[in-house]
């Protein structure tokens, strides 16, 4: 049976007890690169558009490393707040794995708006596997994680819509609030991933990308 979003978010919180200051810190560190370029398109127009580059070749290293961050919260593995760069390890499966989900899910954004959130609830639990199975490529990534969500993907979308009343609460706090939500969000998002991969959710992969 799986967990429910309340045993969810409570395993997150219980794997967050004493490691919030290093969850909150692991924002800004993840933060400092987008902020470095961000001061770099300040000075010119060329170098605005260099940082438009660098950023989005980055993105999936970013987003790589964090996912591995929270991942070793949620199993209490007390990993270090640099494992945010852990991405920048394996870069271009990183990259490639950012590039190829952004447009297959922009692809079935075409078609309606619908289609394209569906796409990327499909796509959503890619990163947390090529995490777990480093030497697998970002297309392999991509079909486990479209294996992995097949009747899973209302479920994670409804366990993301809990979070709405804490987000409302976050906004008059001049956005300081999100420094726990965001955390609080990734860890709980880690644990719906390790529970669906100890109940080995992998049907008949799907024909469709």
């Amino acid at each position: 049976m799986n967990a429910t979003y309340s045993e969810l978010r409570a395993r997150a919180r219980e794997s967050l007890r004493g490691n919030w200051g290093k969850a909150i810190g692991s924002i800004f560190l993840a933060a400092i690169p987008s902020f470095v370029l961000g001061m770099l398109g300040i000075i010119s127009q060329s170098a605005q558009i260099a940082e438009n580059i660098v950023s989005f070749l980055i993105a999936g290293m970013l987003a790589l490393g964090t996912i591995t961050f929270y991942l070793g919260i949620a199993r209490k593995q007390n990993p270090p707040v640099t494992t945010v760069y852990h991405g920048f390890n394996n870069p271009v499966k990183a990259f490639l794995l950012y590039l190829l989900t952004f447009i297959f899910t922009m692809l079935w954004a075409l078609l309606l708006i619908i289609p394209g959130i569906i796409a990327g609830l499909r796509y959503s639990m890619a990163y947390y596997i090529l995490a777990d199975n480093p030497e697998i490529g970002p297309l392999e990534a991509i079909r486990r994680s479209k294996q992995m969500m097949a009747g899973h993907k209302w479920r994670f979308f409804v366990l993301q819509l809990t979070f709405i009343g804490w987000a409302l609460l976050c906004i008059p706090t001049i956005g300081i609030g999100f420094l726990w939500l965001t955390p609080y969000i990734a860890v709980t998002t880690a644990h719906f991933y390790d529970d669906l991969k100890n109940k080995g959710a992998e049907p008949p992969a799907p024909s469709d990308v």
